[in-house]
């Protein structure tokens, strides 16, 4: 195990937000292509689940520098846990009580989930003292 240098946090918190960019943009796109077959909810549900797997192994490379590990791995959708339900929460609001229109609403809900992601991310990722920052 690692001891996080003073410098290693804010590095990963920064891949973690390019990290965040990039898997924001696909499953961006998989929430478009899925929108026509599927109703708002179910391409927001399917575009989350395949996104999610490439952001586990982008943030154990790049994010955290740690090997990814099938308990990394079966333990990851906790990170993601919060996040759905508040992107979830939040494309029902801004969708269903709000009536503002299904192709920004995901965008606009994952922003309240960020901070809580990497918190239990890292927490994941890097068991122990390094994960405590």
């Amino acid at each position: 195990m690692r001891i996080a240098t003073p410098r290693a946090v804010p590095r990963q918190i920064l891949t973690f937000a390019a990290v965040g960019l990039i898997n924001t943009a696909t499953y961006y796109g998989l929430y478009l292509l899925f929108l026509n077959p599927l109703p708002y909810l179910g391409a927001h549900v399917l575009a989350f689940l395949l996104s999610m797997t490439g952001s586990f192994f982008l943030n154990a490379r790049f994010t955290y520098r740690t090997r990814p590990t099938w308990r990394k791995f079966l333990m990851f959708p906790l990170t993601n846990a919060a996040n759905f339900l508040i992107t979830t929460a939040g494309v029902y609001v801004i969708v269903g009580v709000l009536h503002a229109g299904n192709r920004f609403a995901p965008l606009l809900a994952s922003m309240a989930a960020i901070p809580v992601t990497f918190v239990v991310s890292r927490w994941i990722m890097l068991p122990g003292p390094d994960a405590a920052g």
